[in-house]
């Protein structure tokens, strides 16, 4: 892949990036569904992870985590250090043993809107001693909510990484 494409590429998973942070911050909470507003971005680096390696899926989970802390001011770094990992470990493994196709993007996608929403309710659990059950219910529906968007986003993940796998000489992601 020449530097030319390479620059392409990044640019429209940037872009893709800050269209899914724009929903996510600007349109979302005011289109609140009982109160939740959905996790976006995880599900995008998630998508980057899988069908772009770890390279990449560790790059756009940095943006993505730091643009997660700003969208939903949690403490610096939570989701910045969450996303990062998340992009490197499923990058690593979309890059070795896990297929890239729907069904582990998903399962992927539902694993770390899972976890993204235990970091989000641990401090209220530990610091504030809000009861274990509501915060379990709250994270269960954000997450059901959140996962919806994955079939949407999982196109344009998946055209953006078709598109880099036809580009590479070999035939393989980068």
């Amino acid at each position: 892949m020449n530097r030319r494409t390479r620059l392409f590429s990044i640019f429209l998973h940037g872009l893709l990036l800050l269209v899914v942070y724009v929903f996510q911050s600007l349109i979302f909470p005011y289109m609140r569904l009982a109160g939740l507003v959905p996790l976006l971005l995880p599900i995008v680096a998630t998508g980057v992870a899988i069908y772009e390696g770890r390279y990449a899926g560790g790059t756009f989970g940095l943006v993505a985590g730091i643009l997660c802390d700003v969208s939903f001011n949690e403490p610096a770094g939570v989701f910045t250090v969450l996303l990062t990992l998340t992009g490197l470990v499923i990058g690593t493994l979309a890059d070795t043993i896990i297929t890239r196709g729907f069904v582990m993007y998903f399962i992927s996608c539902a694993v770390v809107l899972s976890v993204a929403a235990f970091v989000q309710m641990f401090p209220l659990l530990f610091f504030d001693n809000v009861p274990f059950a509501p915060l379990l219910t709250t994270a269960l529906w954000q997450t059901v909510y959140s996962i919806v968007f994955t079939v949407p986003i999982w196109f344009f993940v998946r055209a953006l990484g078709k598109r880099a796998q036809r580009i590479s000489p070999a035939g393989r992601p980068l």
